[in-house]
């Protein structure tokens, strides 16, 4: 449970510093941001909000313009969640860390969703930091796929070679992104210019750039 809270609280506390929501639409860009097969329901989400309340780090409070003009209605306010400077210097402090949960598969959508928001030091030692640990996965599934492939049926070889794939491409992504990090750094220290994308002699890994959007397998 805590893993998942882990994940749920950065992206609420990210979506809130972005704008105030009620519930309804803060689950609905949860479940945009966190992708179909995390998608949650009122019964995680409610839990961990409650949470956030109690360490002063958001606040709900009721919509003006959520109950009707008449009294015997009987519909309840809407509530609005919305940060507080607590919870706007946690947020800070989330976008400033780079460790390896930030990195691990669990997290590392939600950080890569608020980059516009973090300095590029932070943004490159995450994505470094991610493609270390792909290498190391690949390097284990290498390893797997040596010992293991003449043992396997064809379709769990199958499934080996997509793991295999998929982490490949990733690293491809991450390679092209590092690239241009170094490059918004470099320019950034040299104190001129907009930022531009780093020259393939910079430090480049050797791999083409990646297309645009991000490639899951």
């Amino acid at each position: 449970m805590r893993a998942r809270s882990d994940v749920l609280e950065p992206a609420i506390l990210g979506l809130l510093h972005e704008a105030p929501m009620h519930g309804y639409e803060l689950r609905k860009r949860l479940n945009l941001l966190l992708g179909s097969f995390r998608a949650l329901s009122y019964g995680s989400l409610y839990p961990c909000l409650k949470s956030l309340a109690a360490r002063g780090w958001i606040v709900g409070v009721d919509s003006p313009t959520s109950v009707p003009p008449h009294a015997l209605s009987g519909k309840r306010a809407r509530i609005v969640y919305q940060l507080t400077a607590e919870g706007k210097e946690q947020f800070q402090q989330v976008l400033a860390s780079s460790g390896p949960t930030s990195w691990e598969d669990e997290n590392f959508d939600v950080r890569f969703a608020f980059f516009g928001q973090t300095d590029a030091e932070t943004r490159l030692r995450i994505l470094e930091g991610r493609r270390s640990r792909l290498t190391e996965r690949l390097e284990t599934i290498h390893q797997s796929f040596a010992r293991t492939r003449e043992r396997m049926d064809e379709y769990t070889l199958e499934l080996q070679r997509h793991g295999l794939e998929q982490a490949e491409r990733e690293v491809r992504w991450l390679d092209g992104l590092i690239d241009n990090e170094r490059g918004v750094h470099r320019v950034r220290t040299e104190g001129g210019g907009h930022p531009a994308v780093a020259d393939p002699a910079d430090g480049a890994s050797g791999v083409a750039a990646p297309n645009n959007e991000k490639e899951r397998g």
